[in-house]
């Protein structure tokens, strides 16, 4: 059992602990709070002046797949060859040595999700994995964790260039509906063959994409502009799916809409130029736009676009732009937990949950706090040497 003592204990759920202590055992928090009776032989870390959050998680990454050192022509995220390719697993491109782990550790990023790129309608399974290991399948929390999609003009770009279809935002739409009616239809037959027990012939890009048609994973679906976040939810609608919207850059000029609709929404990224027409209105108030008309709001780097290691810079940039202190914690916390449905496990100091923390010289949201510890699942895979 570990102890960390005297820290200021940001919760995130429940307030902020002045000189709090928290144990943690066989990787979970075993109790939090002023008056806990530390254990005899118990290891102890000294936070005092320090500040305790937890774990922070970033939803839309492509880590060890989009590698940190390699040529972007020569990276595992966009399988280019076909507008559909539900069957792709991110998990089999995932290389924990990717240098980008080191980052996120060193960063204070415990959990992130990782993601096909978005040169295909539809890219493929994701997954949520822990940043530290050496074996992609140890560090998986859930995988797949849902099923990338995208909207606007990555597709269009990519597949107009080849001469083929998608070629148009309508392309795009239909190309997302032909995919989801066919996965329908195998599931349907399938059914039909198991219950009288004929042989049925598995197809795994439809099998891959029937997890989203009985709604065991999610379509995470990217869409920058507001009319492409419109299609993807008149999609989801129409079909009676679940979804949460990647990157939704123009959010805020629907957010009424959004809020109707019950959007889960991880913006992002935003510390970045404006290298596409659908990105002219990016901007930072946008998180804070969505979270006052009742919209659950995240905020994420896209990793590789923005090292992930800045992801509380980003809090930082939305909390300057009008977000609350709290809430601008909560976007790389617990609504990013709740983004991924993991919250029963991560994204706040709570009895039971993982013991994934980091403890940061001064407040976290302070550009020159540094990590002087992170923790993982328990384990101390991090530490500066002056603590």
């Amino acid at each position: 059992m570990i102890a960390l003592l005297n820290a200021t204990v940001e919760t995130i759920s429940h307030g902020t602990l002045a000189r709090g202590t928290v144990l943690f055992d066989k990787g979970k928090i075993a109790a939090m709070g002023k008056d806990i009776k530390i254990p005899e032989g118990c290891e102890v870390i000294d936070g005092t002046g320090k500040y305790l959050t937890p774990g922070l998680i970033d939803v839309h990454t492509h880590i060890g797949a989009s590698e940190q050192g390699t040529p972007e022509n020569m990276n595992d995220v966009n399988e280019m060859t076909s507008p559909v390719t539900s069957q792709l697993r991110i998990i089999d491109s995932i290389t924990p040595r990717d240098s980008a782990f080191t980052d996120a550790v060193q960063g204070g990023v415990t959990c992130v999700q990782a993601l096909p790129g978005s040169a295909n309608v539809i890219g493929g399974q994701g997954a949520i994995i822990k940043t530290h290991g050496e074996i992609v399948d140890a560090m998986v929390i859930k995988a797949p964790s849902s099923m990338k999609a995208a909207l606007g003009e990555n597709p269009i770009r990519i597949y107009s260039g080849q001469g083929k279809s998608p070629s148009t935002r309508m392309a795009n739409a239909a190309c997302l509906r032909d995919a989801i009616v066919k996965a329908m239809n195998y599931s349907s037959k399938k059914a039909q063959a198991l219950e009288k027990k004929e042989f049925f012939e598995r197809d795994l890009m439809w099998e891959s994409l029937e997890k989203v048609v009985k709604k065991e994973i999610c379509l995470s679906i990217h869409a920058h502009r507001a009319d492409d976040i419109v299609t993807a939810l008149r999609i989801v609608d129409e079909f009676g799916l679940e979804c949460t919207i990647e990157h939704c850059t123009e959010g805020h000029l629907i957010a009424e809409y959004l809020a109707e609709k019950r959007v889960k929404a991880a913006v992002g990224p935003t510390l970045t130029s404006k290298p596409k027409l659908e990105l002219k209105n990016l901007n930072w108030e946008t998180p804070k736009t969505l979270l006052l008309r009742g919209v659950h709001v995240c905020i994420t780097t896209d990793h590789p676009v923005v090292p992930l290691q800045y992801l509380p810079l980003c809090a930082a940039l939305a909390f300057r732009a009008g977000l609350s202190r709290e809430d601008a914690l909560k976007c790389i916390t617990l609504y990013s937990a709740e983004h991924l449905g993991v919250e029963d496990r991560m994204g706040s100091i709570d009895e039971g949950k993982d013991a994934d923390m980091v403890l940061w010289s001064g407040d976290p949201l302070d550009y020159r706090s540094e990590v002087m510890a992170t923790i993982i699942s328990g384990e101390v895979v991090y530490k500066k040497e002056n603590l």
